[in-house]
């Protein structure tokens, strides 16, 4: 078991590397770990997740009442609750506006295609959830019917939430977004899109359920369909919808 010493230095540690590879700016961002069954370590609100110390983190319990530390907690400390309560095997979460996959979000584009295997065994797929206030009650509703199947989630005009078994899990999940939708969007300006077909995409699907030893959520199947980018004219909440 990691001491609470790790995790703040782990929390650092991923904060410094979204910062650095431009998936934050300013204050931007938030990060989390599950210390037990009741606590949480969180990042504090206004603060570069470039500049943080272990000193500067929260622990809060379950209902996001901070328990110690002299900063104030994350305004979407609510996204972490949600995501903790509905899935028992996260253990960290990271909030980020990663450039590229926070443009799709902002386009009313899901991440679904099925174009890197890799991308299909590792996240299954990449759902858009609808626009929600950051800090409402509108923000946890509108992810709530994606957080039991997908590691990743798209927030429209807003930015991407990863989670996983640990916080290094979340991170990479996070750099496996932004990567993916490079490529996503370098296959649209080509134009010759070459999607995997159902029985491929079925295999790898397979393979991320030994991957995962059976235990975890299984991601709701990658489309297989031929059609383009979701049209720019289609409203967001279809966009949503399409996982």
């Amino acid at each position: 078991m990691a001491s609470d010493r790790q995790h703040r230095l782990a929390i650092v540690q991923y904060g410094r590397m979204l910062h650095e590879n431009g998936f934050v700016a300013a204050t931007d961002g938030n990060l989390s770990v599950r210390l037990d069954k009741t606590h949480l370590l969180v990042t504090p609100t206004c603060i570069s997740k470039g500049r943080m110390r272990a000193s500067d983190m929260v622990i809060v319990d379950m209902d996001g009442k901070r328990l110690s530390g002299k900063r104030r907690v994350s305004s979407e400390i609510g996204m972490h609750l949600l995501i903790y309560r509905l899935r028992p095997d996260v253990h960290g979460i990271v909030h980020a506006h990663p450039p590229t996959a926070t443009g799709f979000a902002a386009s009313g584009y899901d991440l679904n295609r099925p174009l890197v295997c890799e991308v299909v065994v590792g996240l299954g797929s990449i759902p858009l959830a609808r626009y929600g206030t950051p800090g409402t009650p509108e923000l946890t509703e509108a992810l709530e019917p994606l957080i039991p199947n997908h590691d990743a989630i798209l927030m429209a005009n807003h930015g991407v939430v990863t989670f996983g078994s640990s916080l290094e899990s979340a991170y990479m999940k996070m750099e496996t977004v932004e990567h993916f939708a490079k490529i996503a969007l370098v296959t649209h300006l080509l134009g010759n899109e070459q999607p995997l077909g159902e029985k491929e995409v079925e295999k790898l699907h397979e393979v991320r359920h030994r991957y995962n030893g059976g235990e975890t959520p299984a991601p709701s199947r990658m489309p297989v369909a031929t059609d383009d980018l979701q049209s720019a004219d289609e409203p967001k909440e279809t966009a949503g919808s399409r996982r």
